[in-house]
Order: structure tokens, then sequence, then C-alpha cells
């Protein structure tokens, strides 16, 4: 990926976006950590995570437009991956503890020494090393992507069936780490994380640090798209979506074409999993719920499916709006108002907003020359300056 692909991959819009959220990486926990307490432009630490947690769900939005909005496969379960990655740097995390848990076991976290369990499990074995869980991040989610969508595309699965099955592993995935002899902390999961590399977690330079880190996580993950989508390969990933029948006529192997941008897509879902924990502070077996990546999906339709920025915008403002509704008297509606919203959407804006926003500027374009043309036609033209 050269620096030229780059540049040529991004348009005015693009550039924005990547610019604002540049800036509100730096400001946001700048404000917050110079600033004095009480001050009118102070953010405070709360919204510092809150606010970082929006842009971790912005990441797994673009994971999904990037599959579901340029290659039509619709995923109900891209939470899973989302979760696998929480859950390898939530065993990071864990294992930072140490002697400072409940029970001061150095090697076997509290759930553990409560369950009673005689050793740490073998899978276990290397988190204590943060190299090792960054490396899982990326491989436990993008090699159950990889099995999943080997088994799924040979078999050409697609459209309803693809998106029952996705939703289906999602459901498998959270009886599993229910159980409490699966060794991931049962139904409470794990939390009372201390450190991360060798930083309180708590502190408010460290949860800077990670609103920083999650705002480069979505440029980085943006640029990644945006490459992907902009090169040959994503025409190839756009003529699936439109005609996959013709495309595997011409000769394109389009299984390989969708494991590729599937297994992608889910390593991208386990950096904000990975990136989501130590700012919220816990995972647990309801980040596999299939509401959540159900959810997910509507994030990316009410933004704009297949426009990245749109995706990303989306995940902000209905994260947004559900904390704002769901603190007052109209909190047991939210579901309500969610599904409404999706259905409004669909109804009203088919595009999603950045894409009707798109479509009514191209159409504003368009009209332009079309009446300079007919004006020229009728004899008016612009009249000139004297000389």
């Amino acid at each position: 990926m050269t620096p030229h692909m780059l540049t040529r991959s991004l348009d005015r819009g693009a550039t924005i976006f990547l610019l604002a959220v540049a800036a509100l990486g730096v400001l946001i926990p700048l404000s917050n950590l110079l600033l004095p307490a009480g001050s009118f432009f102070q953010v405070p630490t709360y919204l510092v995570a809150l606010w970082g947690k929006y842009v971790c769900y912005a990441i797994l939005a673009l994971s999904i437009d990037l599959i579901w909005g340029y290659c039509g496969i619709l995923s109900l379960g891209h939470g899973a991956f989302f979760a696998l990655g929480g859950y390898a740097m939530g065993m990071y995390l864990m294992r930072q503890i140490g002697t400072r848990g409940v029970y001061g076991n150095p090697i076997l976290p509290d759930f553990m020494v409560f369950l009673n369990y005689s050793k740490l499990p073998w899978y276990w074995h290397g988190f204590d090393m943060f190299w090792f869980a960054a490396l899982m991040v990326l491989f436990a989610p993008g090699l159950l992507a990889f099995c999943f969508g080997w088994l799924a595309f040979r078999s050409r699965v697609t459209g309803v069936y693809l998106s029952i099955i996705t939703q289906a592993m999602t459901y498998a995935l959270l009886l599993a780490f229910f159980r409490n002899d699966f060794g991931f902390g049962g139904n409470n999961g794990m939390t009372d994380f201390k450190d991360i590399l060798g930083f309180n977690v708590q502190a408010e330079g460290t949860r800077g640090a990670l609103f920083m880190l999650s705002c480069l996580g979505l440029i980085v993950s943006f640029l990644i798209c945006r490459a992907v989508v902009s090169s040959k390969l994503g025409k190839v990933l756009i003529a699936i979506r439109d005609a996959e029948s013709r495309s595997r006529f011409l000769g394109y192997r389009v299984e390989s074409y969708k494991l590729f941008v599937f297994t992608l897509s889910a390593c991208m879902a386990g950096v904000a999993g990975a990136l989501y924990v130590p700012q919220v502070g816990i995972i647990n077996p309801s980040e596999f719920a299939p509401g959540n990546s159900i959810e997910a999906v509507i994030w990316v339709a009410v933004g704009g499916r297949g426009t990245l920025v749109g995706a990303a915008l989306g995940a902000i403002v209905v994260n947004y709006a559900k904390t704002f509704f769901t603190s007052g008297v109209l909190a047991p509606y939210w579901l309500f108002m969610l599904g409404a919203l999706f259905i409004l959407v669909t109804l009203l804006l088919p595009k999603g907003i950045v894409g009707t926003f798109n479509a009514w500027r191209e159409a504003s374009r368009e009209k332009r020359p079309v009446a300079a043309s007919a004006a020229a036609e009728d004899g008016v033209t612009e009249p000139k300056m004297a000389e």
C-alpha cells in the first residue's frame, strides 16, 4: 500500500473526515489533561472514555460496510469477531493484575481461583506478553472468519441464508462463553483491570492515550478500506455484489475474493474490540449477543451503506442517541425507537444519510451544465465586463 495509492483513494469528503478524526484525537485528550476542572472547554474523563467507545464502534461499522456495502455480504455475526478481539485483550489485562487481585494469586485470575482451577489453562499461556496478545487480537477473529468463510463461500451460501448462519455462529459462541468451565470467566466475564503496558488504565493520561489510539485505529482502518475499494480488487468486489453469477462466469474466483475481504473485515472488528475493552473496563459474553451484531448493521444502514464515512458517522450518531435516550424516561422504549429508525431510514433514506446527501450533490452538479447549455441555446449569456 503506497502513499500514492492512499492519496489517490481519498476524495474531499474522506479527507475532511480524516482531518476531523485526527483533530478530535488530539484536542479531546489535551482538553481533558491541560484545562482545569470546571472549565467550559474541559472534557471530563468519563466523556473521553465514552467517546473512545464510540470510535471503537465506528471501526466495527467500517468493517461491516467493507463487506456489506462493497461485496454484498450481510453478516449478522460480526459482534463475534469484535468480542474475540476484546477477550484477547482482556486476557492480557487479567494477566497483568498479578497479586493485586482479591485472592492474591500471582498466576491465576480471581475467577479461576473462585472456580477452583488448579492451574492456568494452556490457551492462557503467552498472554502475559503484550505482543502475543496483540497477535491474538488479529489471529483469533481472523482464523474464525477464514474457517467459516471457507466453508460458507465454497458451498455458495449467500443472501439471507448466510446472514442466518453468521447469526447462529455468534449465538453458539455466546452459549459457549457463558459456561464457567470454558475458562473465560463465564457469565461475569473479565473485569477489574489494573494496568496496560505498565500504565494504570484508570489514570486520565492513560484514558487520553487510549482515545488517541482509537482515533488512530479508525484512521488506519479507514485508509485500508479506501485503498481496497478504490483498487482493482474493489471493482471486482462491487461486480460480485451486483452480479455474482456473471463475475464467476467471467473467470473470477468469487470465493477467494469473498474470503479475503471477510477475513480482513473480521481482523478490523477484532482490533475494535481490543481497543474497546480497556476503555470500558469489562468484557463478558453479552458482547456475543446477536442483537449487538444486528444493531451494528443498523449503524451502517443509517449512516449510508457503501460510503465508509457514513458507516463511521452512523455508529457515532446512533450510539450517542442511545446514550442520550437510555438515561431518561425513554429508556424502556429505546429498542422500539431503534427499530423505528431503521424502518424510516429504509423507507425514506434507502441510501442512508451520507449516501442520500452524496446523491443529492451529484444530481445538483449534473443539473448545472444542463441549465447552462439550455440558457446558451436560448441566447442567454453571461454579461461581459466592459473594456
